[in-house]
């Protein structure tokens, strides 16, 4: 029962040439077609399979390229697909448009609108970030050691979680390639960042990498998608209640790499996962040898200096960047006021399943966590750095139009988001067995 409560949803990678799952089953929703604008190449729905073709396996060191997105994915008239004027969920779209129809733009659209400084790596400008964030985590230690006062320790830890989270960020950014070109420093500066919070930075880069490349798709996502209502019904109620209940899902990160998810094989350090394909076994071996020295290190100074001071300098912190990862994580792709969509089949593709990701504004902790909260355009284009990430999204938006969902705004914390957090856990609990564009369904017993 714990493996549900404290787990992410998550499926193993795709080959490298991706085939759409064969689905049966009616539309979750009824809708009316409306032609916008004539199809182009409507005759050649093979292109949209041989574009996601671009999406293989991470061979050898080129890891910029393998989770970066691709050039070009193919367009809505290239598979025949027009913008539809629909009822979903009893409530028409923004504006007349249903926002889970294929967009009247292309991913190539997008890429054309983002000025071309935004794309361009400073490996100094992000060591500069890694070098800031750096002194910070040893400062903050340093003065809480130095107090060695209960009014002053949770300050502590909430401080020092965020700037693990921070610290995960960079790394993050180094696994998708936007922290440099050069991938020898890529890896060298993820392993050390990623390995100080007990993260293996390419067992965890290459599960992010099959995220990205999934994003929205019910079975195929690595990261938060949902029950179908078949295995939902199947679960008993103390499982649904901890599985719903917070703060048990946003504890699941360290289980997640550990096992995966529930009816799901592999590891995130086992280099014979089902996660990874042989020419990565030796990556795998390296992540995992960094992790294990960061817990034989945290060992030694729990031995020298005590376990009470490990717990309250690192074991606390530790806790809470686990759940800012998974409570930043969730919220990206879950609590919109409008129900978001999730696709299956051939309604989905990689710019469909893009869009249905949510930014956020996180007031003062923006800056801390570098931007992560711009999550819209990372997702579509993740190697832009993230130094980039606020004016490419403010660059993209009039090609986005409706298909971008405006933040709220915050105050200088954001404390609105833990409502958000609150309201969705209690209403996105399973979606339909059947339907390629499904939404997140209530079960009233358990809300």
């Amino acid at each position: 029962m714990a493996r549900w409560v404290l787990s992410e949803c998550g499926v193993k990678p795709l080959p490298g040439f991706y085939h759409h799952p064969s689905r049966n089953g009616i539309a979750s929703r009824t809708y009316m077609v409306s032609e916008i604008r004539p199809p182009l190449l409507a005759s050649k729905p093979h292109i949209l399979r041989s574009s996601l073709g671009l999406f293989t396996s991470c061979k050898g060191k080129n890891w910029a390229l393998n989770v970066s997105a691709p050039e070009r994915v193919a367009s809505v008239d290239e598979v025949d697909e027009r913008e539809r004027v629909v009822v979903v969920n009893g409530v028409e779209g923004e504006g007349g448009i249903d926002l889970s129809a294929a967009p009247p733009f292309r991913l190539s659209d997008i890429r054309a609108a983002i000025p071309k400084h935004c794309w361009v790596k400073d490996p100094w400008k992000s060591m500069s970030y890694v070098v800031r964030d750096v002194v910070v985590v040893f400062g903050l230690a340093a003065a809480a050691a130095y107090f060695n006062n209960w009014a002053v320790w949770p300050l502590y830890w909430l401080a020092q979680g965020a700037m693990f989270w921070a610290l995960f960020v960079i790394g993050h950014d180094c696994g998708h390639g936007s922290f440099s070109n050069d991938p020898k420093l890529n890896s060298v500066v993820g392993h050390i960042l990623h390995s100080s919070i007990l993260v293996p930075y390419h067992g965890w880069r290459i599960s992010h990498r099959t995220h990205h490349q999934n994003h929205g798709h019910v079975e195929n996502d690595e990261s938060w998608h949902p029950l179908t209502e078949k295995l939902y019904r199947s679960l008993d109620k103390a499982t649904k209640t901890l599985r719903f209940t917070l703060p048990f899902p946003m504890l699941a990160y360290p289980f997640y790499l550990w096992s995966r998810s529930p009816g799901k094989k592999g590891s995130h350090f086992n280099p014979n996962s089902d996660l990874f394909v042989p020419s990565e076994r030796n990556d795998i071996l390296t992540s995992t040898a960094c992790w294990a020295a960061m817990v034989a290190l945290l060992g030694c100074l729990t031995v020298v200096m005590g376990p009470l001071e490990i717990l309250k300098l690192y074991g606390i912190p530790y806790v809470i960047f686990v759940m800012c990862l998974d409570i930043v994580t969730y919220l990206h792709h879950h609590g919109h006021d409008d129900k978001l969509p999730w696709y299956r089949g051939e309604e989905w593709s990689y710019l469909r399943g893009g869009l249905t990701t949510l930014d956020r504004d996180y007031g003062w902790i923006n800056n801390i966590h570098h931007d992560i909260g711009t999550h819209v355009i990372h997702h579509l284009f993740p190697q832009i750095p993230h130094y980039h990430l606020v004016e490419a999204t403010e660059a993209a938006k009039p090609v986005l139009g409706k298909y971008y969902r405006e933040p709220e705004k915050s105050w200088p914390l954001p404390l609105h988001l833990f409502g958000v957090l609150v309201k969705s856990m209690k209403s996105d609990h399973f979606v339909s067995d059947t339907g390629d564009i499904v939404y997140y369904q209530t079960d009233p017993d358990l809300s």
